[in-house]
């Protein structure tokens, strides 16, 4: 009976020790995962920005008259939905 008592302490100290590394590997993968979207979302902004720019670029080199506003206008919404974009990814990776 004694010894049973023992086997039946060391299997729940096995698992509590296993359960313990487990937690531990769940927080680095989480850790690891917000870290690689934060990363994801600073380079989607920034190719939104980018994209913004250019077409900045394409409105304000047209001969068109008011092509200009509205790549000007265009580009402000671009930069606009990144804005919010990142700042839900962000929110939502925290």
């Amino acid at each position: 009976m004694a010894t049973q008592t023992k086997n039946n302490r060391s299997a729940e100290h096995a698992a509590d020790d296993a359960a313990e590394r487990i937690r531990e590997l769940n927080e680095r993968i989480l850790t690891s995962a917000k870290k690689t979207g934060g990363a994801a979302v600073d380079s989607y902004e920034r190719a939104l920005h980018s994209i913004a720019d250019f077409q900045e670029k394409v409105g304000g080199a047209s001969p068109i008259e008011g092509v200009g506003a509205i790549a000007q206008a265009q580009a402000q919404f671009t930069r606009d939905l990144a804005q919010a974009y990142a700042d839900g990814a962000r929110s939502l990776l925290k």
